[in-house]
C-alpha cells in the first residue's frame, strides 16, 4: 500500500516540471515589447530622414544672392551711358550734330570698353567714343525747345565785335563753336552775318560763319523735325530783323563807339571766359 501512494507522489513531482514551460511564456511576451522598443528609434530616424528636407531651404537663400550683383551692374552701365541710348540724335562738341547707331564692346590692350559708335552724316564719318569719356568730351543731348528758341532770339540782336586783332577774335570764335553750346554757336552767326549792304566778308570770316551757321541749323533742324534748308531760312529770317546796318551807318556808330571801346572789350572777355568756363 504505501508503494502505490508513492507512485502518484512521483508522478505530481513530475508533473511540475511540466509545469515550468508555462513560466516561460511570460519571457516570450516580452519579444513583443523589445520589437515595440525597437521600433521607438523609427522615430528619430523618421525626424533625422525630414531634417535634412529642411537643408535645401537654406540652400536656397545664398542662391538668390547672386541674383543682385546684375542689378549693380546694371546701374553701372546705366551711369556711364548718361542716359544715351541707341538711334538717338546727340551732339559732339568738335563736330556737331550725330547718331548713335549701336553702343558695342570691344577689347583693346587686355580690357574691355563700351563705346558709342556715332555716325556724322554730313561728314561722312564715324567716330567711336568709350561710354565713360563722355562727360568729358562734353557731349550732351539735343536743345530743348526753349533753348532753341533763345538762340534763334539771339541772332536777332546787335551783332558785338570787338576792335581787336582779327587773330584773336578768330581764336575765340572757333572756341564758341566748338563748346556745343548753341546759344554760342548762334552768337558768332549773329556777329559775323553780312548782309548785302555791308562789306563782304575775308575768307576766313566766312570760313568761320559758315562752320557756326552748319552747327546752328543742323541741331535746329534735328529738334524741329525739319530739314536743315529749312532751318537756314529760319535763322536768315531771324538775322534780317537784327538792328543792321549800311556803310554809312556803321561807320557813324563807330565814332560813337569808339569812346566805350575799353570797357566794352573787357566786358566781353568777362563772357567769353565765362563761356570757357
Amino acid at each position: 500500500m504505501p508503494n502505490k501512494t508513492a507512485k502518484p507522489a512521483a508522478k505530481a513531482t513530475a508533473a511540475k516540471p511540466a509545469a515550468k514551460p508555462v513560466t516561460a511564456k511570460p519571457v516570450t511576451a516580452k519579444a513583443p515589447a523589445a520589437k515595440a522598443s525597437a521600433a521607438k528609434p523609427a522615430a528619430p530616424k523618421a525626424a533625422v530622414a525630414a531634417a535634412p528636407a529642411k537643408a535645401p531651404v537654406a540652400a536656397a537663400k545664398p542662391a538668390a544672392k547672386p541674383a543682385a550683383a546684375p542689378k549693380v551692374e546694371e546701374k553701372k552701365v546705366v551711369t556711364q551711358r548718361q542716359g544715351f541710348k541707341a538711334n538717338e540724335f546727340v551732339v559732339y562738341p568738335a563736330h556737331g550734330v550725330g547718331q548713335i547707331l549701336a553702343i558695342e564692346e570691344q577689347e583693346i590692350a587686355g580690357a574691355k570698353l563700351e563705346l558709342f559708335v556715332i555716325n556724322f552724316i554730313k561728314d561722312k564719318m564715324t567716330l567711336r567714343v568709350p561710354t565713360a569719356k563722355v562727360a568729358n568730351v562734353g557731349m550732351r543731348k539735343l536743345s530743348d525747345p526753349t533753348l532753341v528758341k533763345k538762340a534763334l532770339e539771339t541772332l536777332k540782336g546787335r551783332a558785338r565785335v570787338k576792335r581787336t586783332m582779327w587773330s584773336r577774335r578768330a581764336q575765340e570764335y572757333e572756341a564758341k563753336i566748338n563748346s556745343g553750346d548753341i546759344v554760342a554757336i548762334a552768337e558768332v552767326v549773329r556777329d559775323l552775318y553780312r548782309s548785302e549792304s555791308q562789306p563782304e566778308q575775308s575768307y576766313s570770316e566766312r570760313q568761320l560763319y559758315e562752320a557756326a551757321l552748319d552747327r546752328l541749323s543742323r541741331e535746329i533742324a534735328v529738334v524741329q523735325h525739319s530739314t536743315e534748308t529749312e532751318a537756314v531760312k529760319e535763322i536768315e529770317a531771324q538775322l534780317a530783323k537784327s538792328p543792321r546796318r549800311n556803310a554809312k551807318a556803321e561807320a557813324a556808330e563807330g565814332e560813337a563807339d569808339a569812346e566805350g571801346d575799353s570797357d566794352d572789350t573787357d566786358g566781353d572777355d568777362t563772357t567769353v571766359a565765362d563761356e570757357a568756363a
